[in-house]
């Protein structure tokens, strides 16, 4: 009995495995991230101190720019996928600000 679905090339299945270990990685690299953005947003509050620090986010923008493109990574890509990252944990100190008010 043959199967109606086509053969993939092991050129194709290994470059698959790479991106699905990379993925895992930058999951592994995102959690570990967030729980020191935690402990800083704890600091913040402790000493209440704003969730957001414009002047600083602003160098890691100019910063991870750089970064990306030295890599040869698109650095608007790069500038996109940190503000993301960056919305989510304002987020996150502001909670952890409101909390400690509560």
């Amino acid at each position: 009995m043959t199967s109606d679905r086509p053969r993939i090339p092991v050129e194709l299945r290994q470059a698959r495995q790479t991106i699905d270990n990379i993925d895992a990685a930058l999951v592994h690299i995102l959690a570990e991230r967030f729980r020191c953005t935690q402990a800083v947003g704890e600091l913040k509050a402790d000493l209440g101190l704003p969730a957001s620090d414009p002047a600083r986010e602003a160098r890691q923008v100019e910063r991870l720019r750089t970064l990306a493109e030295e890599a040869g990574l698109d650095p608007v890509f790069a500038e996109k996928f940190l503000g993301f990252i960056v919305e989510e944990v304002i987020r996150h100190h502001e909670r952890i600000a409101a909390q400690r008010e509560g």
